[in-house]
C-alpha cells in the first residue's frame, strides 16, 4: 500500500463474518476499518468531509448497496464507493459503475486485489480533500468569496467579475438596482485589488463639490476613490472629474449608480465624456429577482451577522421561514433581505407590523422597547432575572413590561 493519511474504510455488509474478515484484512494493511451491518447504521458516517472511502455489499436487507451509493453521492458526489458483488451480480455491478461507483469486487476476492482497489480509491479521496482544503484556504483570503453571498450561477459570475476587475487599475462603473449593495461590491473590488492596503475613500456624489472632489482624491492617493450614485454629481464636479481623469488621478476611481448613466448622458443630463471615462470596466450586480435561489443562503448569512452583532444566539431558520421568504418579491434586494434578517434575529414579527409612518412616537418607542426586551430574553435563554439585570431594570418593572407586551420568558428557552 502507498503511504496516505486517508486510511478509513467504511465496510457495509449484513453478514457479520464477512465484516470481521474484511476488517482483519484492512487492519493488517494498516488501514482503519469502520463496520456497519446496514445502510441505517452506515449513514451516520457518510458525511461530506468523510476522510475515507466506502466498501459496501450490493445485496442487503432493506436499503441495498445501490441506495447507499445514491445516498453517498447526494452527500458528496466525489466520495468513492466500491461495491461487493456476488457471483451473479456482475451485470448489476456494471450498472452501478454507470451510476458513479468507483469500482466493484466479486466475492470472494483476493486480499491483494481488494487492497489495490482501495489504495486507488483512498489516494483519489486524499487528493479531493486536499484540493478542497486548499480552495477553502484561498477563499478564506478572498474577499469576493467571503463577502458576496449566494450559490447561484449569477453570484458565481459576479464574484468572478469582481476578481477580474480587481486585477486591473482601470476605472470601474458598478451598477445595479437600489438595495443590491453597490457600495459593498465596490469595496470588495478594492479589498481584492493590489491596492487593498491603501485607503478606500467613499463619497456621496450629490454633495461633492469640485473642491471636495480634489480633497477626496488626495485622501485616496494610492488607493481607491468610490463615488456613490454618480448620476447625482453636480455639473461643475462632473467637469472637474473629467479633467482630473485626463491626467494621473493618483487613485483608482470606482463609480456606483442605480441609474442608467448611458441613457441620461444621451439625454444631456450627464457629461457624456465622463460617462465613457467611467465605463472602462463595468460590474453589474444582479437583482434578487434574477437569482431567487440565493435567498436562503443570503438570509442565513445576514441572520448570522445580525446575531453576532446583537450578541444573540442564531435562531433556527425553519423550512416555513424559507418558504415565506421565497414567496416574496424583494424589490429592495439585499438591503431589504438584510433588514428582514435583523428583525428575525430580534424576534420582531413582520406580519404583525404596520408601516412606521402610520405610528405615532409612543407606538414607535413601544415597538423598540418590545424588541429590546425580546433580545435580552433571547440572549439569556429565557432567564428573566439575568435579562432584567442586563437591561438594568428592577425585576418588578421588568415583569410589568413583559406583561404589557405579552412576552413570556419560557418562550425563549
Amino acid at each position: 500500500m502507498s503511504q496516505t493519511t486517508t486510511t478509513r474504510v467504511l465496510i457495509v455488509d449484513d453478514d457479520a463474518a464477512v465484516r470481521d474478515a474484511l476488517s482483519q484484512t484492512l487492519d493488517l494493511a494498516e488501514l482503519t476499518p469502520i463496520t456497519a451491518g446496514s445502510f441505517v447504521e452506515a449513514k451516520d458516517h457518510i458525511l461530506g468531509d468523510f476522510a475515507g472511502v466506502i466498501l459496501s455489499d450490493i445485496r442487503m436487507p432493506g436499503r441495498d448497496g445501490f441506495y447507499l451509493l445514491d445516498y453517498a453521492h447526494k452527500i458528496d458526489p466525489d466520495l468513492p464507493v466500491i461495491l461487493l458483488t456476488g457471483e451473479g451480480d456482475i451485470p448489476m455491478a456494471v450498472s452501478a459503475m454507470d451510476r458513479g461507483a468507483f469500482g466493484f469486487l466479486e466475492k470472494p476476492c483476493a486480499s491483494r486485489d481488494m487492497l489495490a482497489v482501495l489504495d486507488r480509491a483512498l489516494h483519489t479521496r486524499k487528493l479531493i480533500l486536499e484540493n478542497r482544503r486548499l480552495k477553502a484556504q484561498l477563499e478564506a483570503g478572498d474577499p469576493a468569496a467571503r463577502l458576496i453571498f449566494g450559490s447561484s450561477a449569477a453570484s458565481h459570475d459576479l464574484r468572478d467579475r469582481v476578481r477580474q476587475v480587481a486585477r486591473t487599475t482601470a476605472e470601474v462603473l458598478v451598477t445595479g438596482a437600489p438595495g443590491t449593495g453597490i457600495p459593498k461590491v465596490s469595496e470588495v473590488i478594492h479589498m481584492t485589488s493590489a491596492q487593498s492596503r491603501m485607503p478606500f475613500v467613499k463619497r456621496a456624489a450629490a454633495s461633492l463639490t469640485p473642491e471636495a472632489l480634489r480633497e477626496a482624491v488626495s485622501d485616496a492617493k494610492g488607493g481607491t476613490l468610490f463615488i456613490d450614485e454618480a448620476a447625482a454629481l453636480p455639473k461643475a464636479t462632473q467637469f472637474a472629474l473629467a479633467d482630473l481623469l485626463e491626467g494621473d488621478l493618483g487613485a483608482r476611481l470606482i463609480a456606483g449608480s442605480t441609474e442608467d448613466l448611458e441613457r441620461i448622458s444621451a439625454k444631456g443630463a450627464f457629461h457624456p465624456d465622463l460617462f465613457y471615462r467611467l465605463d472602462v470596466m463595468r460590474v453589474r450586480i444582479p437583482a434578487i429577482a434574477e437569482r431567487p435561489e440565493d435567498i436562503p443562503v443570503m438570509f442565513r448569512q445576514y441572520a448570522e451577522q445580525a446575531a453576532e452583532q446583537a450578541g444573540l444566539p442564531m435562531p433556527e431558520v425553519s423550512p416555513d421561514v424559507i418558504a415565506g421568504l421565497m414567496a416574496r418579491d424583494w424589490p429592495g434586494n439585499a438591503r431589504a433581505l438584510m433588514s428582514e434578517a435583523m428583525r428575525f434575529v430580534l424576534g420582531v414579527d413582520r406580519a404583525a407590523e404596520t408601516s412606521q409612518t402610520d405610528l405615532g412616537l409612543a407606538d414607535q418607542m413601544a415597538r423598540v422597547e418590545r424588541s429590546l426586551l425580546s433580545a435580552a430574553l433571547r440572549r439569556h435563554s429565557g432567564q428573566a432575572s439575568s435579562a432584567a439585570s442586563d437591561l438594568k431594570l428592577p425585576r418588578k418593572t421588568f415583569y410589568d413590561k413583559l406583561a404589557r407586551y405579552g412576552l413570556r420568558p419560557e418562550d425563549f428557552r
